[in-house]
């Protein structure tokens, strides 16, 4: 195998991890999820889980990554004990990387489509019958929603295929400070609205009647499916980025603060979207329509609003861009390190594989809409996000944990040593409510996470 490469400094790995994680998970999934699901409660359940399952399981991606320096598939295999085969589902996380893209891509095309519409003034005044116009007729039209994936792709291509510590590694330390210096601003003047405290006040005072309304049952596991959807946990998105990194730092303290940003991000596009939904007098449970339909209503009537819009849609395309990125460099690493190839050649393959596999979610919406997998009104990225909400990532995540805990696996012992090498927090992992904690009550709630989702799903 090829010498691995390795990140040029710890703030590199923290941006790298961290954009990874944040995505339209945090600023377009979570927002709309906490307006459907109740607000203040949702928002407080889910930072619990993030606390209790989400930084745990990122210490053991982390652990497997640093331990073997390979990507999920070999990292398996170099860990295990002879004539286990945990390495199998490898090829599983990667189908799941694959999938991601397949439809984040198109989705991230959306969003460059939209800023280029901002820039150019199209919602300047517009109606609300005209702002879902322009979505309807993005929706309906191959050629925009194919023609915008094919170029987010190629810059993904291109960013990953130039190397690590000079292009990956530089260009999203640059997108994440960039992407967080424009959510503080937009936030302080979404704050600032007459008539937004109102949507404050929803997003952040738990409230009991809004989640009775949404059902306890379901406000509790979306936030739990939130936790596992907006850090990519399960698929080797962390773990990746843990092959890169050295033995100076433990790894508990390294997973909270990436965690911690993550949330941050999370936090703040609601502090950006709820005050303002209230102080236009918007619905806060669109939906996913929240960001295409809603707020660009809310942009057309704005003072001001099409350099606020702009700026939105530019944070909101780094926070797509950055995920991509750390998801095809999963990809392009898996391939470096089976095959021995290079990152170029990856990259280009990997890159050409893409473009052509992401086509039909993009034709799901207009060309192919009739067909409607899984149940009626479906489209080819639900059946898409299906495989990854409620199939890769948290039986993904599952088998992290078995992994890491079981004798039959890495094992305990093994999982504790590397998590704890190095200077910062440590897990106390002989303390044995932790230890329980870790092998008994971990496993159950995110067993609980995977069969309840596809249960209800149906």
């Amino acid at each position: 195998m090829k010498e691995r490469e390795n990140l040029g400094s710890r703030l590199g790995f923290i941006l790298l991890s961290a954009g990874c994680a944040i995505g339209l998970g945090n600023v377009w999934r979570f927002p709309y999820i906490t307006g459907q699901y109740g607000g203040g409660f949702f928002v407080l359940i889910y930072l619990c889980f993030l606390c209790l399952m989400g930084i745990p399981i990122i210490t053991m991606e982390y652990a497997v990554g640093r331990a073997s320096h390979r990507s999920i598939y070999p990292a398996f295999k170099t860990l295990e004990k002879p004539g286990t085969k945990w390495h199998i589902w490898g090829w599983f996380a990667m189908a799941g990387n694959y999938v991601l893209l397949m439809y984040y891509s198109v989705i991230s095309g959306w969003i460059l489509y939209y800023l280029w519409l901002l820039l150019s003034g199209t919602f300047d005044g517009a109606t609300t019958e005209k702002v879902q116009s322009v979505f309807d007729g993005m929706m309906g039209s191959p050629a925009i929603l194919v023609g915008f994936m094919l170029l987010v792709v190629l810059m993904t291509m291109l960013i990953c295929s130039a190397g690590l510590q000079q292009s990956v590694e530089k260009i999203t330390k640059v997108m994440m400070i960039a992407l967080i210096l424009i959510m503080i601003a937009l936030a302080i003047f979404s704050l600032m609205l007459p008539g937004g405290a109102p949507g404050l006040s929803f997003y952040l005072k738990p409230n009991l009647q809004n989640m009775e309304n949404a059902g306890f049952g379901q406000v509790v596991y979306a936030a739990l499916n939130q936790s596992f959807f907006t850090l990519s946990i399960g698929m080797g998105g962390m773990e990746i980025f843990g092959s890169y990194i050295d033995k100076k730092r433990s790894l508990l303290g390294e997973a909270t603060l990436v965690a911690a940003l993550d949330t941050f991000v999370a936090l703040t596009a609601g502090l950006i979207i709820f005050p303002a939904c209230f102080a236009y007098g918007i619905d806060v449970d669109a939906g996913p329509s929240l960001i295409f339909v809603t707020l660009p209503r809310v942009f057309s009537g704005m003072q001001g609003g099409r350099i606020v819009g702009s700026l939105f849609f530019l944070f909101l395309y780094f926070a797509a861009l950055s995920t991509m990125i750390g998801v095809f460099e999963n990809i392009v690493s898996f391939a470096v390190d089976l095959r021995g190839t290079s990152r170029k050649k990856s990259a280009l393959v990997n890159g050409l594989i893409l473009m052509i596999s992401s086509i039909p979610c993009a034709l799901g919406f207009n060309v192919w809409s009739s067909f409607q997998p899984l149940r009626a009104g479906n489209t080819i990225m639900d059946l898409e996000d299906f495989y990854v909400s409620n199939i890769a990532l948290p039986v993904g995540s599952f088998i992290f944990i078995l992994f890491c805990t079981l004798t039959q696996g890495w094992g305990y012992r093994n999982y504790l040593k590397e998590v704890n090498t190095g200077d910062g927090a440590k897990i106390a992992g002989e303390n044995k409510l932790i230890h329980i904690y870790f092998r008994v009550i971990l496993p159950i709630l995110t067993g609980f996470l995977v069969f309840y989702g596809i249960a209800t799903y149906f």
